[in-house]
């Protein structure tokens, strides 16, 4: 990075399991900026022992994103290379990153996104249903809005893709079906990357019955369902 001068903001996409995803150029930039900012240091500090990166870190999450982002934007101002990783995948997706990289923008700092490892790609590519118009939606709401967004987006023509985590999984299925029908074909994609990787495909309601029956839901989840009348 010796070419380059003045501060700049690097958002870095890390592997959603296997730590072999991890690319070239993004291994060299966590090896030359000056800090990573990391949603979780010690999630990131497997990944980073694992590659011999010795880089200082700092940790930048949904609990400090705030008052640290204008701090981190006034030291890239003054020459800071930051990188910025997520537990996993790209930052900014469903992820920490959103309001740094509007400092950084709005402060004139450059940001480069490198290409890179996100969970619903390859799960909307090996879902088998239409990809070539897709809605992300990331996480349904918990409570507040989660019925009004869900009957919202049964109506949506193009291909739905959510985030869930494994806990609340089963009751996303069961909402699903109630908002959207039964018989909706879907793909919920699991442990992506990993040695247990596996897509359940199917209508709505065989999907949530098969989950339902499980003793236990292990690994963050991608939903994918048909859009309307396609």
């Amino acid at each position: 990075m010796s070419e380059r001068t003045g501060g700049r903001l690097y958002l870095i996409p890390t592997p959603v399991g296997n730590l072999g995803d991890m690319t070239y150029r993004a291994v060299r930039i966590l090896q030359e900026v000056d800090l990573i900012a990391c949603e979780d240091t010690r999630t990131s500090g497997v990944l980073l022992n694992h590659y011999g990166i010795t880089t200082r870190k700092t940790s930048f999450h949904i609990h400090n994103e705030h008052g640290k982002a204008e701090r981190l934007t006034e030291q890239m101002q003054a020459g800071l290379q930051l990188a910025l990783v997520t537990d996993a995948g790209t930052p900014g997706i469903s992820d920490p990153g959103f309001l740094l990289v509007r400092a950084a923008v709005e402060a004139g700092v450059p940001v480069e996104c490198l290409p890179g490892a996100t969970a619903f790609v390859p799960a909307l590519a090996a879902s088998g249903l239409p990809c070539d118009r897709f809605v992300f939606e990331g996480f349904l709401p918990p409570k507040k809005g989660r019925r009004t967004r869900l009957d919202a987006l049964a109506a949506e023509t193009r291909t739905v893709v959510l985030y869930e985590s494994p806990h609340r999984i089963v009751r996303t299925m069961r909402d699903l079906v109630e908002s959207f029908g039964g018989e909706r074909p879907a793909c919920v994609a699991r442990e992506l990357s990993k040695t247990f990787e596996e897509y359940v495909r199917g209508p709505l309601q065989e999907i949530h019955d098969d989950l339902a029956a499980r003793t236990k839901v292990k690994g963050e989840i991608v939903v994918i369902v048909g859009g309307a009348g396609r």
